[in-house]
């Protein structure tokens, strides 16, 4: 019995560690791909949300908050920002899954939470004149609503349940 429970937690370990290793390379190469930012100074006015989140006045490229490099790779190179943001959402799904087969509870304000999450970032690009911000757009809306889906499927699986278990003992 020990032996299988260890087998399967293996398994989701194993998902997380590949998971996560994937995303740190597509992060590195996303800020890499970013960092062109400094030599193309039209979009710093467009491309610098961090920079002027934290009032930094740009007078050179290297005044620009590295977390802007992600906002101008997302915007203008977006297949590395797009797997990173696939890594995450894989990642939260093997937790969430996890969660469904732990505590049903648990995964009813995980997967809730995440698609809320989803969803409020899909609204902040909505209206995105570039591709990348129509790419992630779709990707946070279509992910936030699918987490709202199977926050209800679980929701529902549990009531059945407990109402089962309830006529059951009357």
């Amino acid at each position: 019995m020990n032996f299988i429970w260890r087998e399967k937690l293996f398994k989701y370990m194993l998902q997380l560690i590949i998971g996560i290793f994937i995303l740190a390379v597509s992060t590195f190469i996303a800020w890499y791909e970013g960092s062109a930012i400094i030599d193309n100074s039209l979009e710093w006015k467009y491309s610098t949300p961090f920079t002027e989140l934290f009032n930094i006045d740009i007078t050179n490229g290297r005044d620009i908050s590295q977390l802007d490099y992600f906002v101008y790779s997302a915007k203008f190179q977006p297949l590395f920002p797009t797997i990173m943001m696939v890594c995450v959402l894989y990642i939260l799904s093997v937790i969430g899954y996890y969660l469904i087969k732990r505590n049903p509870k648990w995964a009813i304000g995980f997967w809730g939470l995440t698609g809320c999450v989803c969803i409020l970032l899909s609204g902040l690009i909505f209206n995105s004149p570039t591709i990348g911000g129509r790419i992630f757009f779709g990707m946070t809306f279509i992910s936030g609503i699918l987490s709202m889906a199977i926050t209800v499927i679980v929701w529902l699986r549990n009531s059945k349940h407990y109402l089962i278990v309830k006529t059951k003992s009357l």
